[in-house]
């Protein structure tokens, strides 16, 4: 899953870059307001963590011009300020949630699971398609019950997949979403990370629709 954090002050946002890569989340890092809505408005993100006190474009300025333009990305805000009036504008602008600044990284990462959970119809953080399943909390795959042994990368395409059941990703779209952005890769790498796990979870779990991509059943995922 991508993420997007816009974020201008240094060391919270190389945590929260640390913490998020090492829940198997691919992050990109923006440090002002008007390069931060650039890269929404432009570049397809699974969820975006938003601060409020930006330089060159404030918060609340580029999530209402994301929201105008139509884009519908889960946008979480974070902020120094504690009032209810920001908090309730916020929310009127469009975010999704709100985290006020301390914070500690298990509540972020709580509320960012749950947020990519709602976008996409999920109410709970086990993900399930047949006899496959995968506990997002702790980023485990079983199948039927026994544990699978996936790399990182494997992890993050078969959740991608399961988080949207259905639906067809041609492998450019699943690259942008499970690699990151300065990663150099062959342009057959996501065939290999999905041979990889046909191997490991059996041919019929990923199917492939021929000139268009490859997908998870919506019949069988929940």
């Amino acid at each position: 899953m991508r993420v997007l954090i816009v974020e201008d002050e240094a060391r919270l946002a190389e945590d929260l870059r640390r913490t998020l890569t090492a829940q198997n989340y691919v992050v990109t890092l923006s440090r002002d307001g008007e390069d931060g809505w650039f890269r929404g408005d432009s570049e397809d993100f699974d969820l975006i963590i938003l601060d409020l006190g930006l330089p060159r474009m404030d918060g609340f300025s580029v999530l209402k011009r994301w929201r105008d333009s139509g884009r519908g990305m889960p946008v979480l805000i974070l902020t120094a300020r504690d009032s209810w009036r920001d908090k309730v504008d916020g929310i009127d602008f469009g975010a999704d949630d709100y985290l006020t600044k301390p914070f500690r990284m298990e509540e972020l990462l709580a509320r960012v699971r749950a947020l990519l959970r709602r976008a996409v119809g999920h109410s709970s953080p086990i993900l399930t398609n047949g006899l496959i399943e995968i506990d997002t909390r702790l980023r485990t795959v079983t199948h039927d019950g026994s544990p699978v042994s996936v790399t990182p990368l494997e992890y993050r395409l078969l959740a991608y997949l399961l988080h949207h059941p259905g639906k067809v990703f041609s492998p450019v779209e699943i690259s942008a979403h499970i690699y990151e952005e300065d990663l150099d890769r062959d342009s057959n790498a996501v065939e290999v990370v999905i041979a990889r796990l046909r191997r490991k979870l059996g041919g019929g779990v990923i199917e492939n629709r021929r000139g268009q991509g490859y997908f998870i059943s919506a019949e069988a995922a929940r």
